[in-house]
C-alpha cells in the first residue's frame, strides 16, 4: 500500500485523429501493475447512465486481476428506470454517496479514477480533491471538459461510448471473460446495453463500436438485456413528457421546452423527454430543461438534455457556446454525438415554496434566459444552425 500520494504525471491519449491506432492497452497495464495492492475509487457523474455503470464495473474488475481493489460513487441518484432495472437485476456494486451525508473514509483510498466523466459533472470531485488523493486514471470518449492532472488520460472522442473503451481494454487481454462466470456475464451484459445506449441501439455506432458489439455477443445474456430494456415508464415521466409537449416552442426544425420544476429522484425524465421530442415531423433537435429539486442537498439546479439528429452539429459546441464555464472555467455542460446536457446551479435563488407566487416568478425569469441563450443560436439568419 502507499504511505503518500504519488506526484502525478500527466499523460493524455487522444486517437481522434488517427482511429487506426491501437488502444494504449500497454500503458494502461503498466500503469495498473504499478498500483497493484491498493484501493481505488471510481467516481461516476452525479446520475450515472448505463454507459458509465458498465465502464466502471469493467473497470473494476480488470483493476482485481491486478490486486486493485476498487469502489464505484456516484452523488446523484437512479432514477430512469432502465439504470435502476440494470443494477438491480445484474447486482452492479455502484453506490450513492449524497455529499451532504457521511461518506467514505477517503483516507483508505490512495488513488480515484473517473469513468465516463472529467470531474466537471460530478459533486463528489472537490470532496476527493480536498483530501488530496492523486488522480490515477480518466476513461471517457466525450471531448476534453476540463484540465485535468492525472497519471494517465484515455480520452477518445471519437468513440461513442466509454463501454467501447473497456471492451477494448477486454478484447486486449487486461481480463479474459469467462462464460462460467455469472458475474462476467452479468458485467458483459451491462457492457452490451451501455453501448447501445450510447449508440441510439448502434444507429449512431463507429467501426469501433460494432466491433466491441461483437466481441461481448459471445459473453453477454440476452434474456437479462431484454428484462433490463423492459422496465417501463413510471407515471412520473409521461407527464414531464407530456408536459414538454405542451410546452414546447419550435424554431428552425429546432424544439425547446421548460418543464418547470422537477424533484431530484425524477432527474432523468428530462433526457427521457428529448428523446421523445426529437421524433417529432420536422424537427432535427430538442432541447427540454428544467429545474430541479435536491430537499437533501437544499439545492435547485437547471438541468437540460439536448437530442439532435443533425449530423452537421455537434452538441458539445453547441452547450459549450450557448451557457460558457463558470468561474472556475469549468463548462456548464458538453455532449457527444447526437447528445449532450448542460446542469447550471440556481444558486442565490434557491429555495423552493409550495405553490408559491415565489416559484413562479422565478421559473419564468430562468425559462426566459434559457430560451434566450438558445434562440440566439438558432436564429435562421445567424445563428449556429442554419436550415439546410
Amino acid at each position: 500500500m502507499a504511505d503518500s500520494p504519488r506526484p502525478p504525471k500527466s499523460v493524455s491519449v487522444e486517437l481522434s485523429s488517427h482511429p487506426e491506432q491501437e488502444p494504449p492497452i500497454e500503458a494502461i497495464r503498466q500503469l495498473l501493475k504499478k498500483h497493484a495492492g491498493e484501493r481505488q475509487i471510481i467516481l461516476l457523474q452525479d446520475f450515472p447512465d448505463p454507459d458509465a455503470l458498465s465502464s466502471a464495473w469493467a473497470y473494476m474488475l480488470i483493476a482485481q486481476t491486478y490486486d486493485i481493489d476498487c469502489e464505484i460513487y456516484y452523488a446523484g441518484t437512479l432514477s430512469h428506470q432502465e439504470n435502476i432495472a440494470l443494477v438491480r437485476l445484474t447486482s452492479l456494486p455502484a453506490r450513492r454517496w449524497a455529499p451532504a451525508s457521511e461518506g467514505p473514509d477517503l483516507s483508505q483510498y490512495q488513488g480515484y479514477v473517473l469513468i465516463d466523466n472529467q470531474g466537471t459533472t460530478s459533486q463528489l470531485f472537490p470532496f476527493v480533491e480536498a483530501a488530496h488523493l492523486p488522480l490515477i486514471l480518466v476513461i471517457d470518449h466525450h471531448a476534453p471538459q476540463a484540465k485535468l492532472n492525472a497519471e494517465f488520460i484515455d480520452l477518445r472522442p471519437h468513440i461513442r461510448a466509454t463501454a467501447t473503451i473497456l471492451t477494448q481494454y477486454l478484447q486486449c487481454g487486461l481480463l479474459y471473460l469467462d462464460r462460467s462466470n455469472s458475474k462476467h456475464v452479468k458485467c458483459a451484459t451491462a457492457l452490451m446495453h451501455g453501448l447501445r445506449a450510447d449508440t441510439n441501439q448502434l444507429m449512431h455506432a463507429a467501426e469501433a463500436d460494432f466491433l466491441a458489439a461483437a466481441y461481448l455477443s459471445g459473453f453477454y445474456d440476452s434474456q437479462l438485456l431484454s428484462a433490463v430494456l423492459q422496465a417501463s415508464r413510471s407515471k412520473r415521466v409521461m407527464d414531464v413528457i407530456e408536459r414538454s409537449l405542451r410546452n414546447r416552442k419550435i424554431q428552425n426544425s429546432v424544439s425547446l421546452a421548460g418543464v418547470g420544476y422537477l424533484r431530484y429522484e425524477d432527474r432523468d425524465a428530462i433526457p427521457q423527454a428529448a428523446d421523445f421530442l426529437v421524433t417529432e415531423e420536422n424537427v432535427h433537435t430538442a432541447l427540454v430543461y428544467g429545474i430541479v429539486h435536491d430537499e437533501d442537498e437544499e439545492r435547485e439546479v437547471v438541468i437540460g438534455s439536448l437530442r439532435t439528429s443533425k449530423i452537421t452539429l455537434d452538441p458539445d459546441e453547441f452547450i459549450k457556446e450557448a451557457f460558457g464555464q463558470d468561474s472556475e472555467g469549468r463548462f456548464f455542460g458538453g455532449g457527444r454525438s447526437m447528445a449532450g446536457g448542460f446542469e447550471i446551479p440556481v444558486g442565490f435563488l434557491s429555495g423552493f415554496y409550495e405553490n408559491s407566487e415565489y416559484n413562479r416568478l422565478k421559473w419564468e425569469v430562468f425559462d426566459m434566459q434559457i430560451k434566450q441563450k438558445l434562440l440566439r443560436l438558432i436564429n435562421p439568419e445567424d445563428g449556429v444552425i442554419s436550415t439546410d
